[in-house]
Parts: C-alpha cells; structure tokens; sequence
C-alpha cells in the first residue's frame, strides 16, 4: 500500500515538473532591446523592469506580449525633411497595410502655414482617432505647442493641420489595418523646420 501511495506521488511530481518546465520555455528569457527598456536583476544600477515568470525560469524575464500595435501610436513630421527621410514622406500607392504605410501618408499630407504666419522651430502635437472606415473619429486636439507662441500663430498652425488631415480623409486600410487602428489613439508631433527667418527676410 505504501509503496502504491510511493508510487503514485512520484507520477504526480514528474507531471509538475513536466508541466513547469514547458512554462518556463513558454516564457523564456528574451532579449529587452526591442522593449527598450531591461528586466531586473541582483547587478541591476538602472531603471529597470521587474517581472516573474516562472519558478523553474532561472533569472529574470520578460513574458512574451503577442499583440500586433501598441495603445498609443506616435510620430514627428517635419515641414523639410531631410533627403534621406524623403521616401517616408510619400503616399503609398495602395491601400494602407501597416503603420509604415500609415505614417507615410500621414506625412505626406502635410501643408505648413506660409512663411509669413509662420515661426521658424514651431512645434505642435494633435492627438485623434480614426474608425475603421478610414475616417476621423472626432477632429484633431491639440496637446501641446511651442511656449511663447503668440496665439495667431498658434491657431495659424492648428488650422494647417486640421486642413492638412482633413484633405487626405478617409484614408483606405485594408480590413486588418483598419480594425487594429480603430480607436487607437494618434499623436502627431509637427515640427517647423524650415528656415523661416532667412524667407522672412528676403525682399
């Protein structure tokens, strides 16, 4: 009988094991670069990222996060990109697949205010949303703009923007793109750096 009770535990343990180590490969140390951030440790002279995952997982570790878009899409675009930026700034000629896509035609639907309503170094972030049909949600919102910025020229810019965005709606996704975007909110960060001053003073 004892050696049944023996037996029986001995299963009953190999079976724990079995099933702890297939959780461990499951959630198995990874490298952090990706999430720009690191997992903690016992040397760790950082910020870092605790986390547990498994008691039979020796170190620390990042679970795997198997999702395709984060909660909060970001971007900049400037008003001159730079040569080596110029392919990001053109409009895809097919329906939008990815945030590659996205970005891009979000880039090149921007018009600046002219030069004369404008200020050189401005930069102002609006944050929307889009549905699934490829339209805004609600019009764009301004978070943030250059302190100091006088308030004509700050609504000089919003309105560029609204204009800018409002010319490229609605924008074609593809059925994947367009229910993993739905409702996700998107910031943009808009930068002026055109020489402005130099255009300004030129008779």
């Amino acid at each position: 009988m004892l050696r049944r009770i023996a037996v029986v535990f001995v299963i009953a343990a190999a079976g724990l094991a079995v099933s702890g180590s297939a959780e461990a490969r499951r959630h198995h140390q990874i490298n952090a670069t990706p999430f720009s951030h690191e997992p903690c440790s016992v040397l760790s002279h950082r910020p870092c990222t605790p986390s547990f995952c498994s008691v039979f997982n020796r170190g620390p570790c990042i679970p795997e996060i198997y999702y395709p878009y984060g909660e909060n899409l970001q971007l900049t675009v400037e008003s001159k990109p730079s040569e080596e930026d110029t392919p990001r700034y053109q409009k895809p000629d097919h329906d939008l697949d990815n945030i590659g896509d996205l970005f891009a035609a979000l880039r090149s639907c921007w018009t600046p205010p002219p030069a004369e309503s404008a200020k050189e170094g401005m930069q102002m972030t609006v944050r929307f949303s889009f549905k699934r049909s490829g339209d805004l949600i609600g019009p764009p919102r301004m978070t943030f703009a250059t302190r100091g910025t006088p308030t004509e020229v700050r609504d000089a810019y919003l309105k560029a923007i609204n204009d800018s965005i409002g010319a490229c709606m609605p924008l074609k996704f593809t059925g994947n793109l367009g229910g993993a975007l739905a409702g996700r909110p998107i910031a943009i960060r808009y930068v002026d750096n055109r020489d402005i001053d130099k255009q300004k003073a030129t008779p």
